[in-house]
């Protein structure tokens, strides 16, 4: 038994964290001889959370892990695409489909969802968090209000997505950067007294670690950051207001009040907020002076979206469940609005004309071939910068 409840690599690719139903399904093909047909299956969402006009496509490239080696092709929108729940002719967006025989990715159906839906959700709330804060820097402190055994996989997301940083030691790694953050309330509890934690952060940690001090432990918001100052001088890079709930009162005055604080004395630090922010809750915060916004829960347990596979064609011919649309679909975008239309695969070399007057461009790229992946994949950093050019398109449809 396991010591964490976390299933290995090889528990993923042999299908053991399939649902069961998909393991039934198999044993039936292969007793009746069926299972083999080719088939075009597209993944979809027929929605996306309350609230949500778009959403930010992650994962694919875990799930390129369950189609190489084998007869099978894969066309996907790149990772890190704004994609819309379905297109101005009403059909669902296409983000990805698979070609080939059925059994051959039959069980990976539940495995290959998980791998996009709830990254993808995180992605996106990343990305709305963002356009809210602007120019404002935003860290990712989501992890530990979620299992371990994920965190890389939702700090890999959250930085795609939009977070300028991530805590996640590992999850840091995953993407290529230093993993960033303050300080907890314990180091000011252990020494007793908030001004020598504060002296002994900066006395031993290294000089590239930003001196952020955490300002709500035993006193005053504004004392405690004076503490701060006196201790650091200087080097203070900015403090950190994690007021508890039962004695916020008014976050907004009481960033006003420490930011008087710090420019009637002519210190030079930041205001970095935590505890409950959101895409909500940033504006006005922003308006009052923070200058970073440490987000957590509503990020790391962001709503899923909600994507499902179906079979679209089998051995060619047009077929689909009740409330989907048969056939394989090229998904064509426009670049200045964002949306979507679809057009049968046949029709795809024709290029349709946005509502708005721009040419739409297809979506759709073939990543796999016959099992093999023929496409270069970019690292975290280069889809991040993909991310960061189409939310500058979206800041005024961010919500």
């Amino acid at each position: 038994m396991n010591r964490f409840h976390i299933a290995s690599e090889e528990d993923i690719l042999s299908g053991k964290t399939t649902d069961v139903y998909f393991e039934n399904t198999m044993e039936i093909f292969e007793k009746k001889g069926v299972g083999d047909e080719n088939v075009v299956a597209e993944f979809t969402t027929s929605s996306l959370p309350k609230d949500w006009g778009w959403g930010i496509f992650i994962g694919l490239d875990e799930v390129l892990n369950f189609v190489e080696g084998k007869d099978l092709d894969l066309y996907s929108i790149p990772e890190g695409t704004v994609f819309r729940a379905k297109g101005t002719n009403g059909v669902y967006t296409p983000i990805m489909f698979i070609e080939g025989p059925y059994d051959e990715f039959c069980k990976y159906e539940t495995p290959m969802l998980g791998c996009i839906c709830h990254a993808s959700g995180v992605a996106t709330k990343s990305a709305r968090v963002k356009l809210a804060a602007g120019d404002c820097q935003v860290m990712s402190f989501g992890i530990r209000r979620m299992h371990p055994g994920i965190a890389p996989v939702i700090d890999r997301a959250a930085f795609i997505g939009g977070c300028d940083s991530i805590s996640c030691i590992l999850g840091a790694e995953e993407v290529g950067i230093k993993p960033t953050g303050t300080m907890p309330h314990s180091l000011s509890i252990i020494f007793g007294d908030p001004k020598e934690a504060f002296k002994a952060f900066d006395e031993t940690l290294s000089e590239d670690i930003s001196r952020i001090a955490l300002v709500d432990t035993y006193h005053d918001e504004k004392m405690e950051s004076m503490m701060a100052y006196d201790a650091m001088g200087d080097k203070l890079f900015g403090v950190r207001l994690d007021t508890p709930s039962s004695r916020r009162g008014d976050l907004v005055r009481i960033v006003q009040e420490v930011k008087w604080e710090f420019e009637a004395r002519g210190i030079n630090a930041k205001i970095i907020t935590s505890g409950g922010m959101n895409e909500f809750s940033i504006p006005e915060l922003k308006n009052a002076g923070v200058d970073a916004f440490g987000v957590g829960t509503s990020i790391s347990n962001s709503r899923t979206i909600n994507f499902a596979m179906d079979i679209v064609e089998k051995e060619g011919e047009l077929v689909a469940k009740r409330g989907k649309y048969s056939g394989k679909k090229q998904a064509f975008r426009c670049p200045s609005c964002f949306n979507y239309k679809m057009k049968p695969w046949k029709g795809r070399h024709k290029q349709p004309i946005c509502d708005c007057g721009d040419t739409m461009s297809p979506m759709l790229e073939k990543f796999v071939e016959n099992g093999n992946i023929i496409k270069d994949y970019p690292n975290p950093k280069d889809i991040k910068a993909r991310v960061n050019l189409q939310l500058d398109k979206l800041k005024a449809d961010w919500i």
